[in-house]
């Protein structure tokens, strides 16, 4: 049977209340999945502290974005092939499971190894989300509810570390883990209890080639865009080889996706200019909305002088302007039904953001920072879920899933290489303009020159020197980011206007 009747019946044979129940689930599972990305970074010190293994630290996170980013294209497809609802409640018992094996771990090893199950139940839960909501609503209606997972990713960004730093100092760090707990029991009684979505009827041709060759890429692009200019050098041979299997990897993967019966990302998708867009749009996105955020909090402790705690307040503007912006995206198209002209604004506006970001110096005020961030997260909101919905539209129902976790896996892969290439180019500019503006002698290590509690120990002129160098550095990185806000800009002008039907033909109108 077509997937279109088979969502179209399972849905039918839902209640309006139902449906709202199982969308509370899903953004319950979604707040579980984004706090645990935060909250782990305060308790990090006290882990080591307890667990040793300092030199491995950083798997901790990379673990966890590795079996993520492996996983979310592969779970979208299977979605389309065996069901959604399997997916989606195996993708949250692997998340809760991985969560209670993290809290009780005993060494760093067997830490690293449940964050890879945690990483492997988001990866499942992410690319399920946005297909189940396909499913639950019909399109003007469904961009509104998907625009809500934002509020999630606002509440995570910012209660995240608190709610990090209060479990590990009262309670112990194992609860940053245990916490995920109750949430994930509220959202799996919801789906158990009120989602019924029948399986897709037939025998699925499960592409075997393509899942390996998808995931041996995926892997090789998150360790290169993790190690680049951080552990290893540009140019060194692991580096180098990474880059070079990346690319070997992706070529072989297109050309068994071109072969397979039922690809694990149908090639055809991109032949659509709305998809390709979108995909290009969330790379962007990804890379200038998110991968920038990410160093942000160092030009407040650097320049301004704040501590790590006033450094993430102090980005409150940018999630006010990105949630303000998804919502009211959302809204709008659930009003107006329009929508293919909102990611180039997102561009248009995010380019405005970063140009006014870059004229920041060490006499910027809070206020104005303030602004320029809002600017640049109004931006980023009007594209965030967006794409999800241009990608859902383009593509046929029976390749929603696919569709959908596509997009996601972009935006991602776009944030780690943002962070990677604006992490390289912020160091390198920063290390020339403090060995101009300090004194031989008193330049001090990258790493010590952004932290607050050390630049307070130093006299005058050379703290000053270092605020200089630190915001000339941040200058050459925000426009560093503006010819790729153009070509996304590009990209999303190819977006058409594809009507929003409902599943049983018809355009859907406001409210229903």
């Amino acid at each position: 049977m077509h997937m279109t009747s088979i969502a179209v019946r399972g849905t039918a044979e839902m209640g309006r209340r139902d449906r709202l129940l199982v969308f509370a689930g899903l953004m319950l599972a979604g707040l579980m999945s984004s706090l645990d990305a935060t909250v782990l970074g305060t308790a990090l010190p006290t882990i080591v502290g307890e667990l040793g293994g300092l030199d491995r630290i950083a798997w901790v996170s990379t673990a966890y974005v590795l079996a993520t980013g492996v996983t979310v294209p592969l779970s979208g497809r299977l979605g389309d092939q065996f069901g959604r609802r399997p997916i989606l409640l195996i993708g949250l018992l692997t998340f809760l499971a991985g969560s209670a094996a993290c809290g009780a771990a005993p060494s760093m090893d067997w830490l690293i190894a449940f964050r890879a199950v945690q990483g492997a139940g988001a990866g499942c839960l992410m690319a399920s989300m946005f297909a189940v909501t396909a499913d639950l609503f019909e399109p003007r209606e469904r961009a509104k509810y998907q625009s809500y997972p934002a509020i999630n990713f606002a509440v995570s960004s910012l209660a995240g570390p608190l709610i990090g730093g209060f479990l590990t100092d009262h309670a112990s760090w194992r609860w940053v883990f245990y916490v995920n707990i109750p949430l994930g029991v509220a959202a799996l009684a919801a789906i158990l209890l009120f989602l019924r979505l029948p399986r897709p009827e037939g025998r699925p041709r499960v592409d075997y080639p393509g899942i390996v060759l998808l995931g041996s890429t995926i892997t090789c692009l998150t360790l290169l865009t993790s190690w680049a200019g951080t552990r290893y050098g540009w140019t060194d041979p692991l580096i180098l080889g990474l880059a070079a299997g990346s690319a070997a990897l992706l070529a072989l993967w297109v050309l068994a996706e071109r072969r397979a019966a039922e690809p694990v990302i149908p090639l055809r998708l991109f032949r659509d200019r709305s998809y390709s867009g979108a995909c290009v749009v969330a790379l962007v996105g990804g890379a200038t909305g998110f991968g920038l955020a990410t160093f942000l909090p160092l030009f407040f402790q650097a320049v301004g002088g704040a501590d790590a705690t006033g450094s993430g307040l102090l980005l409150l503007p940018m999630m006010a302007g990105l949630l303000a912006a998804s919502i009211g995206a959302g809204r709008y198209i659930a009003a107006t039904g329009r929508y293919h002209r909102l990611p180039a604004a997102s561009m248009a506006i995010s380019a405005v953001g970063v140009a006014l970001l870059a004229t920041m110096t060490t006499g910027t005020g809070p206020a104005t920072a303030g602004l320029y961030m809002a600017v640049l997260g109004f931006g980023a909101g009007l594209s965030q879920q967006v794409v999800m919905l241009v990608a859902q539209t383009a593509a046929p129902r029976a390749d929603a899933g696919a569709a959908s976790s596509g997009v996601f896996a972009t935006r991602m892969v776009g944030t780690a290489a943002g962070m990677a290439v604006f992490g390289g180019v912020l160091a390198s500019r920063f290390a020339e303009e403090i060995a101009r503006r300090v004194p031989a002698g008193s330049v001090p290590a990258y790493d010590d020159a952004v932290r607050p509690e050390y630049l307070r120990t130093l006299p005058p002129d050379v703290r000053d020197g270092i605020a200089a160098a630190c915001a000339e550095a941040f200058s050459t990185l925000f426009l560093t980011a503006l010819p790729l806000l153009a070509a996304g800009l590009a990209a999303a002008l190819l977006i058409r206007n594809i009507p929003l039907t409902s599943p049983r033909g018809g355009s859907v109108g406001p409210g229903r």
